[in-house]
């Protein structure tokens, strides 16, 4: 009896983040018992008050990773190293963290029913035209960022055949929490909405609860073992809807301005080129401003709505709706 009522247990990295930190609010929802992998600097900020166990613990720390995972039914590899100065530093933060974890798995809990690792469409690269990107599409990365990540699924793929291993690839994400994309919000707030190029980009934005329902699908689905799914919005945003949609939730109209390529590469260069004299890595920088100037990258989720039942459940307006009184309502705007 005591063996029926056992939780499952999950794990997770990158708990404290944006993405991370919504899913273990999710499998709280779902029942599980959640152990949170943080390293001591990460702030407990969004994990504070949850029934969670949080463990102090690198991604390197052989011992401490097997006593977590000898045990764990699910393993949730959100953590990952999105800016670096170095290729070093981009193989050690996504591929090599990768390798750590799945050895302590195949050696102390075979038995473990899923392992999903947190990829990104920048694995996949760019769509190359108006046809959405679909997984069994040839990978071409652009950025050190997006070929780490590619790496980090191929070192996947290689534990595929002794570990229930899926991956998944999100598409830009937002919601409640990020840090990112709230800045289009906060030059919004102060009256400019900023466009790159004047063609029409299209792409895929995803709200972080569908996300992460995402990957909560592809953990518990039996169809997931091995496979690799782009987790998304079921339809394609340009940047004239979406600045519609940030204008209806916050009930005020911006200024539109449109920002030529070469204005972008100029501002990208200047960024780096400070960042030379800190510690820490630009957040804009020339590959971001190549990931900028892409027309299209979308990707289709058709896959992973017929393999795993996912399905959009928040529309573009209902995600920013959420998104900026949350921003508001947390003083951040």
């Amino acid at each position: 009896m005591e063996m029926e009522n056992k939780k499952l247990k999950s794990v997770v990295t990158g708990a404290s983040g944006f993405v991370g930190s919504h899913l273990v609010d999710l499998l709280i929802e779902k029942g599980h018992e959640v152990v949170c992998l943080l390293r001591k600097s990460s702030s407990r900020r969004w994990l504070e008050g949850k029934p969670v166990q949080i463990v102090d613990a690198g991604l390197f720390d052989y011992d401490a990773l097997k006593e977590v995972l000898k045990d764990a039914d699910y393993l949730f590899h959100v953590a990952g190293v999105v800016k670096s100065k170095t290729d070093e530093g981009y193989t050690r933060g996504n591929v090599e963290t990768t390798k750590s974890l799945l050895e302590v798995v195949a050696k102390n809990n075979r038995n473990i029913k899923k392992i999903v690792i947190v990829s990104s469409q920048t694995a996949g690269g760019p769509s190359l035209s108006e046809k959405a990107r679909i997984e069994s599409d040839l990978a071409s990365p652009i950025t050190r960022y997006g070929k780490s990540k590619l790496e980090q699924e191929k070192l996947a793929q290689s534990y595929m055949d002794i570990l229930p291993i899926t991956i998944v690839r999100p598409p830009a994400v937002y919601g409640e929490r990020d840090t990112e994309i709230y800045l289009v919000f906060k030059t919004y707030k102060s009256g400019l909405m900023t466009l790159v190029g004047f063609d029409k980009k299209k792409l895929s934005l995803v709200y972080v609860k569908d996300l992460v329902n995402g990957i909560y699908l592809a953990a518990v689905s039996e169809n997931s073992k091995g496979e690799t799914y782009y987790i998304g919005p079921e339809e394609y945003y340009d940047w004239d809807i979406v600045s519609e949609a940030i204008k209806k939730a916050f009930g005020k109209s911006a200024l539109k301005l449109r920002i030529p390529h070469s204005i972008v590469y100029v501002v990208a260069y200047i960024a780096q080129f400070f960042s030379m004299f800190s510690k820490n890595a630009a957040t804009f920088n020339i590959e971001k401003a190549r990931d900028f100037v892409q027309r299209y990258w979308t990707c289709d989720v058709s896959k992973a709505k017929e393999q795993l039942g996912y399905k959009q459940q928040y529309t573009l307006q209902e995600g920013m709706d959420r998104t900026i009184a949350w921003y508001k309502e947390n003083k951040w705007l």
